[in-house]
């Protein structure tokens, strides 16, 4: 337990430094001032919490100022504290319990897509779970180069197609595959959309389709990666994708990377789709489950 909490405040501590990192400043032992609100506004806006966001927090603070006559600004950071881990729901149980369930991951090219999914099949694995991989981005024969070698790398069966090939054709044979070859999880990878793209996104909707035409019921679950990097720009491309297709759970890649993990705030806010798992590193094992309490300490560190 120690060695995951630790794993959280090491892949969070860009935004902690570079964003947070004034708030243990700002409330340590001073009285609480009109300067401390325009300096805890402009704080939470530059990490990325959003304009909107960042301005409910504040009014649910003042409110609890008045109430509890909190004076000392460091009495505020905990009450800050606990204003943000309300404003982050608890995960769900993942309730992968078809056989098998398919699982599409969705998400703008560079996100760290095909990667996150490479690092699920490994975390799948595991949990003894047998893991199959489907590169349908048959865009780009980079990504299924790359998939095909995390696949060889995990020893994970992965089913492949042309480049520039059906992208629909490679998501059907990966379903039946795994119905074949009874396997617990299929994960495929979808061609990485330009949300401003139409006729992307068109295709990314037949994928769908197909999907759920060669398993009724299926995809169980639609996985959307979001680049912690990109900050609030990533939400234009979120929304696309949840009018899309239905998205039932979102991936933070690469918030070790960035400074700007505060989106995980406006996520939440904006997009009502839970968090399910984060990017804390580039090596195959450095995905984990969405910790709430977790991601609040390792934003609000000592420096």
């Amino acid at each position: 337990m120690a060695n995951i909490l630790s794993k959280w405040k090491q892949g969070l501590a860009k935004t902690s430094k570079v964003a947070f990192g004034q708030i243990a400043t700002l409330l340590g032992a001073t009285e609480i001032s009109p300067t401390t609100w325009n300096e805890l506004e402009a704080i939470l806006i530059q990490a990325d919490v959003g304009v909107a966001t960042t301005l409910s927090i504040l009014a649910a603070l003042e409110k609890r100022v008045d109430r509890e006559g909190i004076t000392k600004a460091s009495d505020l950071r905990v009450a800050l504290r606990q204003e943000l881990r309300s404003r982050l729901d608890t995960p769900p149980t993942l309730n992968l319990t078809h056989q098998p369930s398919i699982i599409l991951i969705v998400g703008v090219n560079g996100s760290g897509k095909t990667t996150t999914l490479a690092k699920l099949g490994m975390l799948f694995t595991q949990q003894d779970k047998k893991v199959l991989l489907g590169a349908a981005d048959t865009y780009r024969a980079a990504a299924v180069d790359q998939l095909q070698i995390w696949a060889d790398r995990l020893h994970l069966p992965i089913i492949t197609g042309q480049t520039d090939g059906d992208a629909g054709a490679v998501a059907y044979d990966t379903v039946q595959a795994a119905i074949s070859r009874k396997v617990d999880i299929a994960l495929i990878d979808t061609a990485g959309r330009l949300h401003t793209r139409f006729n992307l996104m068109e295709e990314l909707k037949k994928v769908y389709r197909v999907v759920g035409k060669a398993l009724p019921g299926s995809p169980h679950a639609v996985w959307l990666v979001m680049d912690a990097t990109t900050g609030q720009n990533a939400l234009q491309q979120a929304k696309a994708f949840k009018e899309a297709v239905n998205i039932t759970g979102i991936i933070l890649a690469k918030l070790d990377s960035s400074a700007r993990g505060g989106m995980a705030f406006a996520i939440q806010r904006e997009l009502a789709i839970p968090i399910l798992f984060a990017g804390l590193g580039e090596k195959p094992d450095d995905l984990e489950h969405f910790d709430p309490d977790a991601f609040v300490d390792g934003i609000i560190q000592e420096h």
